[in-house]
C-alpha cells in the first residue's frame, strides 16, 4: 500500500503519554527533505508541537516546533539515519516529557514538549518520501 503525500491524519482526540506513530515508507534515490508535523490544527499555517525533518541534501535532521507563525529553536539528531533508496520506520512515541523518536530499532532523539499534547490535531507527512504506512496506537 502506498499512500499519497502530502498524508495527513486527524487527532481529534488528541495525544495522551504512550501514543505511538509509526510512519513506514521509502526514501526517493534523488530524495531532498521530507517531513512529519503534528499540528494544532488541520488549517493552513498551524501551530506545530513538533517538526521531524530529515534533510538528506544537508545531511541533518532538524526537530522544532512552530507557535503563532514563528519557528522555535533548531535541535539536531546526531547523524541522519536515513539513506536515499532505503526503507524507513520511525516511531514517534508519546511520553510524558516530549516525543521520542526512534529510527529502525535504535533510540534517535527527544524532543521535550514545547506546548501541551492536547493541542494535537493531526499528523501530516509531506515531502520527498514513498509512504507506505501511517499508524497511531
Amino acid at each position: 500500500m502506498s499512500s499519497t503525500v502530502p498524508h495527513k491524519t486527524s487527532l481529534p482526540d488528541g495525544l495522551r503519554t504512550g501514543t505511538v506513530m509509526r510512519i513506514r515508507g521509502i526514501v526517493p534515490d534523488k530524495a531532498s527533505r521530507f517531513h512529519v508535523n503534528l499540528l494544532c490544527s488541520e488549517d493552513q499555517g498551524a501551530d506545530a508541537a513538533l517538526h521531524f525533518n530529515p534533510r538528506l541534501d544537508t545531511s541533518e535532521v532538524v526537530f522544532n516546533s512552530m507557535e503563532q507563525g514563528k519557528w522555535g529553536a533548531e535541535e539536531r539528531g546526531a547523524g541522519v539515519p536515513f539513506q536515499r533508496g532505503q526503507p524507513f520506520e520511525v516511531l514517534l512515541i508519546t511520553a510524558e516529557d516530549g516525543f521520542k523518536a526512534v529510527v529502525g530499532d535504535t533510540p534517535y532523539h527527544n524532543f521535550r514538549h514545547r506546548m501541551p499534547l492536547t493541542r494535537v490535531r493531526a499528523l501530516e507527512v509531506s515531502g520527498d518520501v514513498l509512504l507506505d504506512s501511517v499508524r497511531i496506537f
